[in-house]
């Protein structure tokens, strides 16, 4: 059985295009701002949207992100109101993959499979838990398997090879290649040994493989792309967002116009 994920990336491999895989923390810059957001960012081009779920302790996570959690979840946003969100987005016509990405903690305490059950409900197709190894999500990887969705693993420039196959397997929708270690935030020059890194999980992953952390301008997304099949931006957008939260979201529709055409010269 396929989902969105899988067949967004099907139909951009037909046109032999990379996708464009955007993240926004739910709730920022307000809570009233998410659907015109993923509206905006949908008939932009973005291909797939990561709805960040607000945490307080958020450790993968960069000072923007940070910062935008800490504003979204000071505003009530919570997990319960995300799912409700996402299940409005999918009534008013949002066609997009979305993909929650969020911490182990909130979800153990709404309970694993009620969050699956959920999700699926609301019409999520995937998540990415940045703290959750492959080792100890079995109650994880049934629910999601039980319910349809997507469960994405993240394997970094200091990840094994024999770790990068086992990952490999695992993984579903794609696998997210963290491009550097640390925490995500804007870059101005990716790291000389991405090529090799990507190239390495190529050899073991017959999955599509999106490369994030870092990326922040058109020519990096560019760059990026050569190697993976589509790329994450997550910071870079968000300051979009912010600046341009007072001018209907302009900035970041242009930001998001400019990566996609960007990927397409690629």
């Amino acid at each position: 059985m396929t989902n969105r994920i899988d067949r967004t990336f099907v139909q951009l491999r037909k046109r032999r295009q990379k996708a464009l895989i955007g993240y926004i923390t739910a709730g920022f810059p307000t809570r009233g701002d998410l659907p015109q957001l993923v509206r905006l960012l949908e008939k932009a081009g973005t291909d797939i949207l990561e709805i960040g779920v607000p945490f307080s302790d958020p450790i993968a996570d960069g000072p923007t992100i940070q910062h935008a959690s800490q504003v979204a979840l000071q505003q009530g946003a919570t997990l319960g109101w995300v799912l409700t969100s996402v299940k409005r987005l999918r009534q008013n016509g949002i066609k997009i993959p979305l993909i929650l990405m969020t911490y182990c903690n909130p979800v153990y305490s709404m309970g694993i499979e009620r969050f699956f059950k959920a999700a699926s409900a609301a019409g999520v197709d995937g998540t990415i838990f940045p703290d959750l190894i492959p080792e100890e999500a079995d109650d994880y990887a049934h629910a999601a398997r039980k319910y349809g969705l997507d469960l994405i693993y993240l394997a970094a420039p200091t990840t094994p090879k024999e770790r990068i196959r086992m990952i490999a397997a695992q993984t579903h929708g794609f696998l997210y290649a963290v491009s550097l270690t640390g925490v995500t935030g804007t870059r101005r020059v990716l790291p000389i040994e991405l090529p090799r890194f990507l190239k390495s999980i190529r050899a073991v992953c017959r999955k599509p493989i999106a490369v994030g952390f870092g990326i922040s301008t058109p020519a990096l997304a560019r760059a990026a792309a050569r190697h993976a099949d589509g790329i994450i931006v997550g910071s870079a957008l968000i300051r979009e967002i912010e600046k341009s939260h007072n001018n209907g979201f302009g900035d970041a529709v242009r930001f998001v116009r400019h990566l996609k055409g960007a990927l397409h010269a690629s």
